[in-house]
């Protein structure tokens, strides 16, 4: 096991009823921005929740906040946010509203065009507290420092992280799942899968702790994936699934072991280009790292395949396979295609991205041996 530091210091209230804690939370002389998504917080009565704790509080609302959170918009948030000199932010939503508002608290501070935090040639240096009430479990955001923004003008994609836009709290209370779009449930699912693998599938370091508390969730996220999927799912089901979601990015289980995240970045290009789903990227992309890269993966998806799938007869090749192909039915199982043909994207997109990959000379994965020709044949055996 590698060295490691690790401190998180996110206050999680976790549970029914706990967004009326929300004044709790807060101090009375905030000036409040309430960031959010479409509206849907105003159709399943969270928004309802939200103003009746902020009784008493001086707030703003910004709404609109898109799924894959634009620059474009999120820069129309930032300048409402200094002309009203708001001093919290309260991201009321999914990964998306919570990583748009980490943008938006990192950029208020800044005198200079803030995208130039995504392009790495600012860092970030403070920024307005924020919290966060979760309603769609899936990206971990709520408990991590990492925010993933796209710009529409330039078809980028592009993350940052920084301690200072970690949320001061989240709520996260799981009744909110019962009203969730079944699409939305299965980005989450696999989503919060893939997060788990890109710190799990890489090579062993005998990090015991880890790999158990890894194929946990694996294994948790396979078992309560049909159960969250019905149209009246149960109370602990949610609960589960929220959880889940949230401990599979909050830097716990990646502590003291090599991570992947390529299949996060190959598939950051297909959402830049054609606005794919996140989740669905990774389920595209997923079992072609799997693939591509089995040889130097070998012994952790030897493991893959027998702690998770229970796969054990077989050479190591047909073990291996047995395994990629399970991943690939279990994104299927919950409504999502694996294939680029899926969402008909065809060989000039591979161009387009692999050459993305060149002129920015960019290795990727845990030996940082994913070249752009390489990230070219993944995709291809995607097709």
């Amino acid at each position: 096991m590698y060295n490691f530091s690790y401190q998180n210091p996110v206050n999680i209230v976790f549970g029914k009823n706990e967004i009326g804690k929300l004044s709790e939370l807060l101090a009375k002389d905030s000036k409040i921005m309430i960031t959010y998504g479409g509206g849907s917080i105003k159709k399943n009565g969270v928004h309802d929740q939200v103003v009746k704790a902020l009784e008493g509080y001086s707030y703003i609302e910004f709404g609109g906040i898109e799924p894959n959170p634009k620059y474009e918009t999120l820069m129309n948030a930032i300048a409402l946010g200094k002309k009203e000199k708001v001093d919290f932010l309260l991201a009321v939503g999914g990964g998306s509203v919570i990583d748009g508002t980490k943008f938006i608290a990192a950029a208020i501070p800044m005198e200079r065009d803030p995208w130039d935090i995504m392009l790495g040639n600012a860092a970030v240096e403070k920024a307005v507290p924020i919290g966060t009430i979760l309603t769609l479990p899936a990206t971990g955001s709520e408990m991590n420092s990492g925010a993933v923004i796209s710009r529409i003008s330039t078809k980028e994609k592009y993350a940052f992280m920084s301690p200072w836009v970690m949320p001061k709290f989240s709520i996260l209370d799981p009744e909110v799942c019962y009203s969730l779009p079944k699409r939305q449930v299965a980005n989450g699912i696999v989503d919060a899968f893939v997060h788990t693998i890109e710190q799990y599938l890489t090579y062993p370091v005998n990090a015991m702790v880890q790999d158990y508390f890894s194929e946990s969730l694996l294994k948790t996220l396979i078992e309560i994936a049909p159960k969250v999927m019905k149209e009246q799912p149960e109370y602990d089901d949610c609960a589960n699934f929220m959880w889940t979601a949230t401990m599979a990015l909050n830097g716990l289980i990646g502590c003291g072991v090599p991570q992947d995240w390529a299949t996060h970045e190959i598939g950051h290009e297909l959402t830049a280009l054609h606005n794919i789903d996140h989740a669905r990227t990774l389920a595209i992309v997923l079992p072609g790292v799997m693939n591509v890269m089995r040889n130097a993966k070998r012994d952790k998806l030897e493991q893959y395949a027998y702690r998770i799938w229970n796969i054990s007869a077989g050479s190591s090749e047909e073990r291996i396979n047995q395994a990629i192909q399970r991943t690939e039915d279990f994104f299927e199982s919950v409504g999502i295609n694996t294939h680029l043909k899926d969402y008909d994207v065809n060989e000039t997109t591979i161009g387009i991205i692999t050459e993305r990959f060149k002129e920015r000379k960019t290795l990727l994965g845990e030996r940082q041996d994913i070249g752009y020709g390489t990230v070219a044949e993944i995709l291809r055996s995607r097709l």
